[in-house]
Order: structure tokens, then sequence, then C-alpha cells
């Protein structure tokens, strides 16, 4: 069993930074991978980054070059950076353990506005 905490959301002015945090306990050697998703009001939920247990990022098209994951085992930071108004959405994280079970934090708000 794997607990996820968020935290770090809130409102942003556009162009601004938020840091996510991502914070993992129980068989977090189990995990295999980790990451977030977001969803805005009437829109699919879209996968913004996620990375393994050897490193190895990946990250939305629409975040590359803004967003970086990062973190060790026990916590994952979401840094974004240069942040639009598109940005806006819930960002819950998630960890998938080697028995390919999910795991979600409980979903924090990122809303980015002037």
């Amino acid at each position: 069993q794997v607990q996820l905490v968020e935290s770090g959301g809130g409102l942003v002015q556009p162009g601004g930074s938020l840091r996510l945090s991502c914070a993992a306990s129980g068989s977090i050697f189990s995990i295999n991978v980790m990451g977030w998703y977001r969803q805005a009001p009437g829109k699919q939920r879209e996968l913004v980054a996620t990375i393994t247990s050897g490193g190895r990022t990946n990250y939305a098209n629409s975040v590359k070059g803004r967003f970086t994951i990062s973190g060790d085992n026990s916590k994952k930071y979401l840094q974004m950076n240069s942040l639009k108004s598109e940005d806006t959405a819930v960002y819950s994280c998630y960890a998938i353990d080697r028995r390919l079970v999910t795991y979600w934090g409980q979903g924090t708000q990122v809303t980015v506005s002037s």
C-alpha cells in the first residue's frame, strides 16, 4: 500500500511559478512510476509529467520546457514555471507500483489568473 499527500497548489499570476509536492509513504520502494495528471473544468484529464524509479521523465507537449518533475522515493516535486491560464486545473499526483496498482493523492487546485 502507498499513501500520497499533495501540497503546493494555489493562485498565481500568468508567468509565475508554483511547486507542487507529493509525499509518498508506505511501500514506497514498490513504486515504479509517479507523476501528475490534471483536469480542468469541462476538459479531459491530461497526463502532465511522469518519472520512473530509474529517473526517466516524460512530459505532455503542452508543458515541455516549463514544468520539471523531480524528487526521490519518498517525495516528488513538480516545478511549474511560466504558468499560463490554460494550466489552471486540479492537479493529482499518482503512483503505480510493481503490481500495477495505481494510487492517488487528494488533488490540489492550481489557478493561473491576473
